[in-house]
């Protein structure tokens, strides 16, 4: 049986992990490993204040209990954890999700969703990043009341296909959004990361500079300079699965000569 690990940015209580695991089992072994506490928004760091103490947990998965790991670190830190003390073999594949809330544009970095799954892909294991957009009131909580069985059904889709024949040629993880209103009828899309900033930051308002003042955000799509091919514009705007496709080679696509032109 193929040896599944299955974690998230948004801590083991989750119900999208949960979800995740669900889908997962009937496809092969699976070890949930995911932080204890939320860990949105952490991106792939290794903060050096963890300790990483893993204590085990109970998940009521498919009407059973199943055995879970919840690890004092970040989602990268857990995915460690997870493949060098945890699993009794390679993973075939690593699921980070169900997150609660899109990944989409320039700033996924930022995600602990797709840090913990470029973290994956850097142990050479086949990794998907798996959101479903949601309220930005549901970003940080566990509620009950979001519904993840479309993006189950997605889940499913391109696990199966990545357990099968691994990842297309040179693609390293997958990320994969559901929109709030899709179906399983709903089609999918090759997309790339837009260059559009999706989560802007707002300023924050206080009197003096030691007042408590966390940055805010909003959401913002500029429809004139949006890319017809971009993450952002299927699941903000055509409502469609967008699957992007992407690679831990940052390496910007500009040749040698032209490097050469700018600095001889």
């Amino acid at each position: 049986m193929p040896l599944i690990l299955v974690t998230n940015d948004d801590g083991v209580g989750s119900p999208g992990l949960r979800a995740a695991a669900a889908a997962l089992e009937e496809m092969g072994d699976v070890l949930i490993v995911a932080p204890l506490q939320q860990q949105s928004g952490v991106g792939r760091a290794m903060p050096p204040g963890y300790e990483g103490c893993i204590t085990r947990q109970r998940l009521a998965i498919n009407g059973h209990q199943v055995e879970a790991f919840g690890i004092e670190g970040s989602p990268a830190q857990v995915v460690q954890h997870g493949v060098m003390e945890l699993a009794p073999r390679q993973p075939d594949l690593l699921v980070a999700g169900i997150n609660y809330g899109e990944n989409i544009g320039s700033g996924i970095t930022v995600s602990g969703t797709v840090g913990a799954a470029m973290e994956g892909a850097d142990f050479g294991i086949p990794s998907l990043a798996v959101s479903l957009q949601t309220a930005p009131e549901y970003y940080l909580n566990h509620s009950e009341a979001v519904d993840f069985a479309t993006t189950v059904y997605f889940l499913k889709l391109f696990a199966r296909q990545a357990l099968s024949v691994g990842l297309p040629p040179g693609v390293d993880l997958l990320k994969i959004d559901v929109p709030q209103s899709a179906t399983p009828q709903t089609p999918w899309r090759w997309t790339r990361m837009s260059r559009q900033r999706y989560f802007v930051p707002v300023k924050p308002h206080r009197r003096r500079p030691g007042d408590p003042g966390p940055m805010g955000f909003e959401i913002r799509v500029d429809l004139q300079t949006l890319e017809p091919d971009s993450d952002i514009r299927a699941v903000a705007v055509d409502r469609v699965v967008s699957v992007t496709p992407l690679t831990l080679d940052m390496t910007a696509p500009v040749l040698p000569a032209r490097l050469g032109e700018w600095l001889p």
